[in-house]
């Protein structure tokens, strides 16, 4: 190896922050994490995607040194974290991490994004460190609130706060808007994105939202039952998923076909059951495709737009989803499952059995 390739090799185990190494947890004999092998740089955002029970939580657990690992070595910064408490002590002062569920003590807003600062020993400039938290997550002149007395989402933008209140160069973050209205997940969202952008914190998010994954994420690892099934771009993973990341992530619409080219940069997909788009692809013969539920626009009526595939069909399947959005399937000789917002299913007074027409362009088709 030459002397340049020494020195890249040697600035790459630097950009290393967080690595895990076959790590692995049992509870009880059963595997909540088994040989998890993760490579994080300093400023990435890593997205954790999987199902519930895949073993995101425990894997935030263990990265946040609450719990001991039953095997493998977690390397924090070029420190083995199997270290001495103490040491330990001193590397969990630069880990914030912010849970599903939101943790307040029963005093001042002030008070509990105060703790986090005043645990770490650090005791001058706590009013303006405070003040600023506040400010970052939207909730400035909240200092005197009885934190309880609070909603859900102005909760957890507290907790956010007192993850961010002494400037962590690791954020963690289990699933941090499940359940929250559209108002306080998008300044949440916001809010991480611009620690991790502008402050180049690290960032290690757990979410089942693929959607919010592919917003945010730089990198996307899938997690299915303990393991990590496949590492790649957030944007690769989510606009051209594997058959992986399909299955483990429960991706829908992805159909299988015969595809015909009939124009220049066009090909007919036909998906059987009468069933035929057209997509941006000269690929012939076998496929597979992925139509994005977002990508998808529901109508009563057919509309003019310059969307190539226009299908009908019966919904079959309704179901409400956080951020004030309907998840519904549909019938249209294939299953089609499309994600609209709660305000567009209302006005088109949709119910189960209502006939939709389903339209999506040809680009909105991604091949597998």
């Amino acid at each position: 190896m030459d002397i340049n390739a020494n020195a890249m090799e040697g600035i790459k185990k630097i950009m290393i922050f967080i690595e895990t190494q076959d790590l692995t947890k049992k509870y009880n004999e059963k595997f909540a994490l088994k040989n998890v092998n993760i490579k994080v740089e300093r400023g990435e955002f890593l997205a954790l995607v999987g199902p519930s029970g895949s073993g995101k939580t425990t894997f935030l657990r263990l990265l946040d040194l609450l719990e001991e690992p039953s095997s493998g070595r977690i390397i924090f910064d070029g420190v083995d974290t199997a270290c001495s408490e103490r040491e330990k002590i001193m590397l969990r002062r630069r880990i914030g991490m912010v849970f599903q569920q939101s943790i307040m003590f029963n005093t001042s807003v002030f008070n509990n994004i105060a703790y986090p600062l005043k645990i770490r020993g650090i005791k001058n400039g706590i009013n303006e460190k405070v003040k600023e938290a506040l400010t970052l997550v939207g909730l400035k002149g909240f200092e005197k609130r009885n934190a309880l007395t609070l909603s859900g989402g102005e909760m957890q933008r507290v907790s956010l706060a007192q993850a961010l209140v002494f400037d962590p160069e690791l954020l963690l973050l289990d699933e941090p808007t499940a359940n929250l209205d559209p108002k306080n997940t998008s300044i949440i969202e916001e809010v991480i994105s611009k620690v991790n952008k502008e402050h180049k914190v690290t960032v290690i998010m757990a979410t089942h939202n693929i959607s919010q994954a592919e917003r945010l994420a730089l990198k996307a690892a899938i997690l299915y039952e303990g393991r990590i099934i496949e590492i790649k771009s957030a944007k690769e993973a989510f606009n051209k998923p594997s058959v992986n990341l399909a299955f483990f992530t429960n991706v829908c619409n992805i159909y299988s076909g015969q595809a015909y080219p009939i124009d220049e940069g066009l090909s007919l997909i036909d998906l059987g059951e009468n069933v035929k788009v057209e997509a941006v692809t000269q690929k012939r013969g076998p496929i597979t495709i992925f139509i994005k539920p977002e990508e998808i626009i529901v109508s009563t009526k057919p509309i003019q737009s310059s969307a190539r595939n226009i299908l009908k069909g019966k919904i079959t399947e309704i179901m409400n989803l956080e951020n004030n959005q309907v998840k519904i399937k549909v019938d249209a000789g294939k299953e089609f499952t499309v994600v609209l917002t709660k305000k567009s299913f209302k006005e088109m007074n949709l119910n189960l059995e209502s006939e939709v027409y389903l339209s999506f362009k040809a680009s909105s088709i991604h091949i597998i």
